[in-house]
């Protein structure tokens, strides 16, 4: 969630004042002096929140709401007045601000109106997003989640593969998706509107995979572990592969089949065909920032198909999540999420005597830790990974009291 806030006032020692506030919350305040400064910012894409003064010489905050609101009816506008100026603040709430507040404000009561402002936001523009996808008619972008590089590259490999008719080898760690990735390229082809069969590698006797061949015409056939595939059927599937044919096939493993064909469990010629075009799945400790996004959209999934309503999910909980290892990937993952939409699991718990700044710490520390240990100890490659200066970096292990020469490699 982003935690963009524009304030917007023309006395700069109140400015200067409410950036500290603000900053002391861990949120990002954008400061400027006038509605022409701030104007630039207010866009449909904004995913931030406005805190504007109303009044203020030239354009007042009532200029600004007008604008925001023709900008987008649903960013929020937060309207901070002075004691005479209550009338004037409820008269913008009937315009459509999200809310006002009276100066001096204290502290508190900004910070939790703003909060409430940024989620709010949050939610409208992942509304947005998830309309948008629905109406691309792009099921990488709408069945693929994260927002990590990783994720970006996985779904452009899957729709390059998808444009194709050749066969496809689709790669990852166990837990990591293979068989949806699969199906998510024939969803993508230009095969999507035939059957999408799914076979078991292992004990695929040749009758039954030329079942399955005839069965998949005119769409797709995924063989899951097609290393188990017996070595007669592997024969067969390689002369099936080089006649005319009207199945295209995906092949999924966990396995190294390059490895494999040098013991000879793997046939050579099937391997050749098979390479050509690959898409290798990044496992979940490679991109732990999707960690909470995909955690998100589980839990989500979970509590519809259980007729609950989603529960929230607390910064300690995400700092949790961030902190395993998560060998069995989405699939342990998406186990987790099912028991915490449930109430069953260890991360429904949380800590009632943390404040919002100690768990969004937290978060941090568990991002950083998790970038140390992808890097092995290495400072300067974990720093450059999370996209901050080495003396940002830095400074903040020194407050968390972490080392990284406790996590280098031996």
């Amino acid at each position: 969630m982003s935690r963009r806030v524009l304030l917007v006032d023309d006395d700069a020692a109140v400015r200067e004042a409410l950036v500290q506030t603000l900053e002391l919350a861990d949120l990002d305040p954008i400061a400027v002096g006038s509605f022409v400064a701030a104007k630039d910012h207010i866009t449909r894409g904004f995913d931030g929140v406005i805190l504007s003064d109303i009044r203020m010489p030239g354009r007042d905050g009532f200029h600004l709401l007008g604008y925001a609101r023709d900008a987008d009816p649903d960013l929020p506008v937060i309207l901070l007045t002075g004691e005479g100026d209550i009338p004037m603040a409820v008269q913008a709430m009937g315009q459509g601000a999200f809310d006002f507040l009276e100066k001096p404000c204290a502290p508190g009561a900004l910070l939790a109106v703003l909060e409430r402002a940024l989620k709010t936001r949050a939610l409208v523009l992942d509304n947005r997003r998830l309309r948008a996808l629905v109406q691309s008619g792009d099921p990488a972008a709408r069945l693929l989640h994260g927002t990590s590089d990783l994720a970006e590259g996985l779904r452009a490999r899957v729709r390059r593969a998808a444009r194709t008719q050749a066969e496809v080898l689709v790669t990852g760690a166990p837990g990591t998706g293979i068989s949806k990735v699969a199906e998510v390229i024939h969803l993508s082809s230009q095969s999507s509107g035939g059957p999408f069969v799914k076979r078991a590698g292992a004990g695929l006797a040749p009758a039954a995979l030329q079942d399955a061949l005839t069965a998949a015409r005119m769409g797709s056939l995924f063989i899951d572990e097609i290393t188990q595939l017996p070595a007669q059927s592997q024969l067969t599937l390689t002369e099936a592969l080089d006649g005319a044919r009207e199945t295209r096939l995906i092949a999924g493993s966990t396995r190294d089949l390059s490895a494999l064909v040098e013991t000879g469990e793997m046939s050579a010629e099937l391997y050749y065909r098979l390479e050509v075009m690959q898409v290798r799945i990044p496992s979940l400790s490679e991109r732990p920032e999707d960690i909470p996004v995909l955690f998100q959209h589980y839990v989500a999934q979970a509590s519809e198909q259980a007729g609950l309503r989603p529960p929230e999910i607390a910064p300690q909980v995400v700092a949790g999540l961030l902190a395993r290892d998560w060998p069995g990937n989405a699939r342990a993952l998406m186990s987790e999420a099912m028991r915490f939409a449930l109430g069953l699991g260890e991360e429904r718990e949380s800590d009632a005597s943390l404040g919002l700044a100690d768990q969004m710490a937290q978060v941090e520390q568990s991002l950083l830790e998790a970038a140390l240990r992808r890097a092995g100890g290495q400072a300067t490659a974990a720093a450059e990974a999370l996209r901050l200066p080495r003396k940002t970096f830095y400074d903040k292990l020194a407050r968390y009291g972490i080392r990284a020469e406790d996590y280098r490699r031996s």
